[in-house]
C-alpha cells in the first residue's frame, strides 16, 4: 500500500514538473508571417541568413516571407499600414526604430510591449543605452533592433579616383572642385537614383548635416532650430548645385540601379547608406572606397531596422520566437555580416567582418550621433513624408525659396502635434 502511494506521488510530481516546464522551441508549429522590404542585394542575403537560423530551430513552423520591394520601405509600409488599420495585422513587420515606430504605431495603441522579452533575453545589458532609448516609450520597449545603419556615407569608385589622383572631398568646396574635374574628363561626378521618391531626401539630410552640424541638425526636428535659418537656405542652394553634376537618368533609376554607374566606372561618387556595402558585396564589387560626405566628418547619421509585435497578430508565440532570433548573438552576427550593417548588440565579435563594417563600428563608438529623418529616427512618419515630397520636387524644380517655405510650414504643423 505504501509502495503504491509513493509511486502515485512520484507520478503526480513528474506530471507537475512536466507542465511547469517551458515549451520546447522545437514543439512550436503553425505559421509566422514576416513583412519586410529586404529584397535588394545584401538585404535579401541578410534576411535569408535569419530565416535559415529560424527554420533550423523551429522546423515545424512555416515561414511566410512577405517581402515587398521598394527602397526605404515605401511600398511595404503602405501594405502593412492598410492591414493594420483594417484589423488584419501581419504577424510582425519591419519598422525603423524611433519616431516611425513610436508615433505611428505605439502611441495610437496598435502594438504590444516587449519589455519582458528584453529582460528574459538580457538585451538591456547587451544593447547600448542609446539603442534602448530609441525603442522605448513610457518605460517599455516596443521593438527588437537587428542592426545599426549609417545613412551618411560617400561611396566612390577607387579606380577613377586613382586614375585622376583625386582624394575624397572633405568640404563642399572640394566636392565641387572634384566634380568639375571629373565632368571635364567625361565621368559623371555624382550619381543618384530618385525613382522611389525617398533617395533625394536621403542625400539632402547629409547636406543639412554638413551645413548645420550634429546639434543644430538635431534641433531642426525638435524645434530648437528654425527651418527659416539661413543655413537651411545654404543647404538648399548647395543641393541644387550638386544636382547639376547628376546623371540625367536619375528619375528612372532606383538607388542600386544608379550604383551601377560606379560598378561600370561611368560614375564616380554617390551618397547612400551603408546597405550599399552589403549590395557591393552581393554583386562581387570590390573597387570601392568610402568617406564621410562633405563636412560630415565625426558625425554618424544613424538608423535601425527593427521588428515589433502587433496586437491581434495570429501567431504570437511564433513571432516571439522570431524576435528572439533577431536579438540573439547568432542572429545579429549572421544578419549584419551579409546586410552591410553593424550589430545593435555590443558583445559580438566582428573581427571577420569587412573593412568598412569595422570602420563603422569604431565610428559608432566615437562619433556624434544624429538620427536619420528619411529612415524614421528623427521625425514622425507624416513629417518624414512631407520632407520627402518637398525635396523630391526640389530635384526636378530647384526653387530654393518655395522649398524652404514648404519646410517651414511642415515643421510648424508637426511640431504642434
Amino acid at each position: 500500500m505504501l509502495r503504491k502511494l509513493l509511486t502515485a506521488l512520484v507520478l503526480v510530481s513528474m506530471v507537475a514538473v512536466f507542465f511547469a516546464l517551458p515549451v520546447l522551441a522545437e514543439s512550436l508549429s503553425g505559421k509566422v508571417e514576416v513583412n519586410s522590404w529586404w529584397t535588394a542585394g545584401g538585404e535579401a542575403e541578410g534576411l535569408n541568413a535569419l530565416i535559415k537560423i529560424y527554420e533550423s530551430k523551429y522546423p515545424d513552423i512555416e515561414f511566410i516571407n512577405a517581402t515587398v520591394a521598394g527602397g526605404a520601405g515605401a511600398n511595404a509600409k503602405a501594405v502593412f499600414k492598410t492591414r493594420m488599420l483594417g484589423g488584419d495585422p501581419p504577424d510582425t513587420f519591419q519598422v525603423h526604430a524611433g519616431h516611425e515606430l513610436i508615433d505611428t504605431w505605439v502611441v495610437p495603441g496598435y502594438m504590444q510591449p516587449l519589455t519582458d522579452l528584453y529582460k528574459s533575453e538580457g538585451w538591456t545589458n547587451s544593447m547600448p543605452q542609446g539603442v534602448l532609448d530609441i525603442v522605448s516609450y513610457q518605460g517599455d520597449y516596443w521593438s527588437v533592433p537587428v542592426n545599426i545603419h549609417r545613412s551618411n556615407v560617400l561611396w566612390f569608385n577607387k579606380s577613377i579616383f586613382n586614375k585622376y589622383k583625386i582624394t575624397p572631398p572633405r568640404t563642399f568646396s572640394e566636392f565641387f572642385d572634384v566634380s568639375d574635374e571629373l565632368k571635364a574628363k567625361g565621368v559623371v561626378p555624382f550619381v543618384m537614383g530618385t525613382k522611389d521618391g525617398w533617395e533625394a531626401g536621403h542625400v539632402f539630410e547629409s547636406v543639412l548635416l554638413g551645413k548645420l552640424g550634429a546639434n543644430d541638425y538635431n534641433g531642426l526636428w525638435t524645434g530648437e532650430v528654425k527651418w527659416s535659418d539661413p543655413r537651411v537656405t545654404d543647404a538648399l542652394e548647395t543641393f541644387a548645385k550638386m544636382g547639376s553634376y547628376l546623371n540625367t537618368d536619375h528619375s528612372a533609376l532606383t538607388w542600386d540601379e544608379a550604383g551601377q554607374y560606379l560598378l561600370k566606372e561611368k560614375g564616380a561618387m554617390m551618397i547612400m547608406g551603408d546597405w550599399t556595402n552589403g549590395w557591393f558585396m552581393s554583386v562581387g564589387f570590390e573597387d570601392y572606397g568610402w568617406a564621410p560626405p562633405p563636412n560630415n566628418e565625426g558625425i554618424f547619421l544613424a538608423l535601425s531596422d527593427s521588428f515589433a509585435l502587433p496586437k491581434g497578430c495570429k501567431n504570437q508565440e511564433n513571432v516571439l520566437a522570431w524576435l528572439k532570433i533577431l536579438g540573439s548573438k547568432e542572429g545579429q552576427y549572421s544578419f549584419n555580416k551579409a546586410k552591410g550593417s553593424i550589430p545593435a548588440r555590443t558583445d559580438i565579435d566582428i573581427s571577420d567582418y569587412n573593412d568598412y563594417l569595422k570602420s563603422a563600428a569604431k565610428d559608432w563608438q566615437k562619433d556624434a550621433i544624429s538620427p536619420s529623418v528619411m529612415h524614421g529616427a528623427a521625425a514622425s512618419e507624416g513629417w518624414t513624408t512631407e520632407f520627402k515630397d518637398i525635396i523630391s520636387l526640389f530635384v526636378s524644380r530647384p526653387d530654393v525659396s518655395y522649398a524652404q517655405k514648404a519646410l517651414v510650414t511642415a515643421a510648424e504643423e508637426y511640431l504642434k502635434k
